[in-house]
């Protein structure tokens, strides 16, 4: 399989594709459901285009807990079903899917009470362990085991002594979900999909009855053009109500959108060798390992503002920080923390008022001919809801179509990434650079990595860290415009890279130099370098602003003070 490029030439031509010939399959909205259907459809041998409105994964796909996982809190609402899936999932791409990008993570769930609580906590994660295993891909974890107090203190000293009697650890595992759909979409092009992001569906092509394509703008080109399709997929998540209103359908179901915010704050403010898990009265929260930092999250409350930039506000921070601080022995402040996120989880209505309780299943539809629809469901699980949603286009085409094949489809960068990894060191000594960065690079690209050496062979000064963020290379920043479809710096900042919630900063001191490596790449001037930067400092601003409002209105209304660089 050939590593695609996403730069500027491939989108136009990807676009140009679109618009000259009839597709078995438009898939709408570029999260990882979209991206995981443009993938199953085009490993089956289908004609598959896919467009995104604005980046890939800009929405709740890069926003997430970066958590796969079984759900485990799902077991207590006795929903089997759903825990066994997401556990085979969570083995399949630990396994085999993506290993360079999915990695197991311990949890530590402090006990309060002594004999009954362990015995119930103890039983639900045996039970978790238990169907992970049988499911076939769960030996690549290790099993859970029960912990003194003591034991438990010495491994997260971070607790307080009061705040547990005991505790239980076990494993999950985490991703960059944001790489994650990167890597997808690559992944989906190199199977001969048609991709391109900042491509607006703005109205659907009628037969009569029948959805026969979708007419899309592009938002960096501009102009419109149609791109005819025997099925449209509507992927689009917690807009998929009003991808539904553009053919006049409200759907045969309703999409909620629930806010979830986290927390970034550096590794030395928790002293801890493990993620912690803890019970709050309305959810669960985490504080998840991420590199050099950790994530704290995360919130469940709804939300009927603005979809595309929902904002943290103030009152969101302080209940995440009153939740931790009730188990840490030193407590966090504001000032320890670096970055700030939120994203909306699109949840099916109708099994509750409360969004917590709302279902986290999936459900596909076909609510008019040549229109399927799926929403719904949970990261670790978007390959199931893929595989569900091309089978229910399937059902509207002449003509016989093999069965889905993703199971066994790696991820661009999974081939040769162990073998990699096992040469780091020599990699290391060969190309001048530290182990560490070699780990790094891996973990990002997996063997896609040595595309991103071969720049640092060509300029040297590609291999220097990035001023003010120097966990990132700048080559990084080169290879994101060039190779992952980046098309604006706020991609390269927030989503490529995390240095948008890495950094005390949030990324504007190393936002110049960024946007002067992406310039060539991308054929802009130094005029169109400084709108980059200036775009990028008011939405660093705008949100600093909401997250000092008391509630979600005012939240909302300060972010929306910058505008986006590309109108929607």
């Amino acid at each position: 399989m050939k590593t695609p490029a996403l730069g500027p030439a491939e989108r136009a031509e990807a676009l140009a594709r679109m618009a000259d010939r009839e597709l078995d399959v438009l898939v709408v909205g570029g999260g990882v459901v979209g991206a995981g259907t443009a993938l199953d459809a085009a490993t089956r041998g289908l004609e598959t285009g896919l467009v995104e409105a604005r980046d890939w994964a800009s929405g709740t796909s890069s926003r997430s807990s970066k958590l796969i996982h079984g759900g485990l809190r799902y077991l207590e609402m006795l929903d089997f079903a759903l825990v066994r899936e997401a556990l085979k999932e969570r083995g399949l791409l630990l396994e085999r899917i993506a290993p360079h990008l999915v990695k197991p993570v311990p949890f530590l769930y402090p006990l309060k009470h002594r004999v009954w609580e362990r015995c119930y906590a103890g039983s639900g994660v045996a039970l978790y362990d238990a169907m992970s295993f049988s499911s076939g891909h769960g030996r690549g974890l290790p099993a859970h085991r029960h912990l003194t107090r003591g034991r438990a203190l010495r491994v997260a000293p971070c607790l307080r002594k009061d705040a547990l009697v005991g505790a239980l650890q076990y494993y999950d595992a985490q991703m960059d979900d944001a790489r994650y759909v990167t890597m997808l979409v690559r992944t989906a092009a190199a199977y001969g999909a048609q991709v391109a992001n900042r491509a607006r569906v703005v109205g659907f092509l009628r037969e009569g009855e029948r959805v026969v394509g979708a007419r899309v703008h592009d938002l960096e080109q501009g102009g419109e053009f149609e791109v005819r399709a025997r099925q449209v997929v509507n992927a689009t998540g917690v807009w998929t109500d009003e991808t539904q209103a553009l053919i006049g359908e409200r759907g045969q179901f309703h999409v909620r959108a629930s806010k979830g915010i986290h927390l970034v704050v550096p590794k030395d403010r928790i002293h801890s060798t493990t993620g912690l898990i803890l019970r709050t009265e309305k959810s669960v929260l985490f504080v998840i390992p991420w590199g050099r930092h950790w994530v704290i999250g995360t919130t469940d409350t709804d939300w009927d503002l603005d979809k595309a930039h929902p904002a943290a506000s103030s009152a969101d921070i302080d209940y995440l920080l009153e939740h931790v601080n009730e188990v840490l022995a030193v407590p966090l402040t504001r000032d320890d923390v670096e970055g700030v996120y939120a994203g909306l989880r699109p949840l099916l209505a109708g099994e509750s008022e409360a969004t917590s309780k709302l279902s986290r299943e999936h459900t596909v539809a076909h609510p008019v001919p040549g229109l399927v629809v799926v929403a719904g469901g949970k990261y670790t699980t978007y390959r199931v809801m893929a595989k569900d949603a091309v089978d229910e286009a399937v059902h509207g085409l002449d003509h016989r179509v093999g069965p889905c094949v993703t199971e066994e489809v790696p991820l661009v960068g999974a081939v040769g990434y162990k073998a990699l990894w096992n040469a780091r060191a020599r990699i290391g000594r060969q190309t001048g650079l530290h182990v560490a960065r070699i780990e790094h690079l891996l973990n990002r690209y997996g063997s896609a990595a040595q595309e991103v050496l071969e720049l640092i062979t060509d300029d040297s000064s590609l291999g220097e860290p990035l001023a003010g963020a120097d966990d990132y290379l700048r080559a990084e920043v080169v290879y994101a415009a060039s190779h992952e479809g980046a098309r604006h710096l706020d991609d390269v900042l927030t989503r490529r890279t995390r240095i948008s919630i890495e950094t005390f900063d949030r990324g504007t001191r190393c936002a110049r130099e960024a946007a002067g490596l992406m310039g060539p790449v991308l054929g802009w001037d130094e005029d169109q370098i400084d709108r980059e930067v200036q775009h990028y400092e008011k939405r660093v601003e705008a949100e600093r602003e909401s997250q000092r409002q008391l509630d979600d209105l005012t939240a909302d209304a300060a972010r929306l003070g910058a505008p986006d660089i590309v109108p929607l």
